[in-house]
């Protein structure tokens, strides 16, 4: 009797810190989940913050580089210079999030000074002549056409991602593809609109030809800087997206006032203030806005790139691209003819079917990550 009293007394405390360990394991799965989904929240705020940098800074820009050329502003140098040459304003973001430099990352190996200058100095040559080819498609092209041809990048941008990024391509996102290339190509179809009264059909194809390679340009661009993110400087911290912000643009801009020198377009830009039809003081501040904002775009389209991917990164971009057409008819009275209508439909139809793919994969990622933690918690 005495020994199974016993058993008993010694069966209890047993039971007991049974039932502790398994509320000791349920606190650490809820703070797990806890802190998961505060790591999520966060993500979704820094997703959404650079999407509005991304499509406000864009449209903006555009809207104020066509405004310069239309107010009187004609150098090409210049208007390609501005592009790249806000990237100062970066500089009190150095010390801002100087803290997120360290610690984690520090034990990766990193490429040395030598190969990181050589990537900057690519960058920011590239960057330049891909500028270059975008100023003179605005030259060339009214607002609404420029920004209907830009939708081609989302075709380029997706044949680079297949190349370079191991894309998966699916049948949305070749429709994508198919759609916003047939949207351009109906725009160099049917050009009589813009042709007939303020350019010729020599400038106008310069205009098209010169949009569609800087979209190819900056396609491919995006591709190297995620290559370039993910497998040679190989951190994650947003010092590094300011990096490759800062010091491109720092080049592009060097390249830039080397161009103005070598063209000789540095000659006539006083002349060319003087003569401007809203003023001097709407001259430098249309340039010092234009270049603020190309800043800000491509502070969100480096930080969608570096959190999502490049392809997500340029799908962004041309949801903007839709709305610069209806704006240049408010601002600049362009002409919205028939076949802009459809091309911008189409531009739209081929978006929304790469989105629709995007959500159908996140469903499906979030799906197994909720198979995957319920088959962790019944084991």
């Amino acid at each position: 009797m005495e020994n199974s009293t016993q058993q008993v007394e010694l069966q209890i405390p047993e039971s007991s810190r049974q039932i502790s360990e398994d509320d000791d394991t349920n606190t650490n799965q809820q703070q797990q989940f806890s802190r998961r989904s505060n790591k999520q929240y966060g993500w979704w705020f820094r997703i959404f913050l650079y999407i509005i940098f991304l499509l406000v800074g864009q449209s903006a820009a555009t809207l104020l580089g066509r405004f310069y050329y239309d107010e009187g502003g004609n150098s090409k140098w210049m208007a390609t210079f501005v592009q790249s040459a806000g990237f100062p304003i970066l500089f009190p973001l150095f010390f801002l999030f100087k803290s997120s430099k360290n610690t984690a990352f520090s034990s990766r190996e990193k490429p040395s000074r030598s190969s990181l200058f050589l990537i900057y100095l690519f960058f920011g040559l590239m960057l330049a002549g891909d500028n270059l080819m975008y100023s003179y498609g605005l030259l060339y092209l009214p607002v609404s056409t420029y920004s209907l041809i830009c939708a081609s990048q989302l075709a380029f941008n997706c044949l680079f991602s297949l190349l370079l990024n191991a894309q998966k391509f699916t049948a949305l996102i070749l429709n994508s593809v198919v759609i916003v290339t047939i949207s351009a190509a109906l725009l160099a179809v049917h050009s009589e609109s813009d042709t007939s009264t303020k350019l010729s059909a020599g400038k106008y194809a310069i205009g098209f030809v010169c949009t569609v390679a800087a979209s190819a340009t900056y396609a491919l661009y995006l591709s190297l800087l995620e290559v370039t993110f993910k497998r040679v400087i190989k951190s994650e911290t947003f010092d590094t997206i300011l990096k490759m912000q800062f010091f491109p643009s720092f080049i592009a801009s060097c390249a830039c006032v080397v161009g103005l020198y070598a063209s000789g377009e540095i000659r006539h830009l006083t002349a060319e203030m003087n003569g401007f039809n809203k003023g001097e003081i709407s001259y430098l501040m249309t340039l010092i806005w234009t270049a603020v904002l190309w800043q800000i775009c491509c502070i969100g389209l480096l930080g969608l790139i570096f959190e999502v991917s490049s392809l997500f990164s340029n799908v962004i971009s041309t949801l903007g691209l839709p709305a610069l057409p209806v704006l240049a008819v408010i601002f600049f009275h362009d002409k919205m003819d028939g076949e802009k209508i459809i091309a911008l439909l189409l531009a739209v139809w081929g978006f929304l079917s790469y989105v629709y793919q995007n959500y159908l994969d996140d469903s499906k990622a979030k799906s197994s990550k909720s198979e995957e933690n319920e088959a962790t918690i019944t084991h």
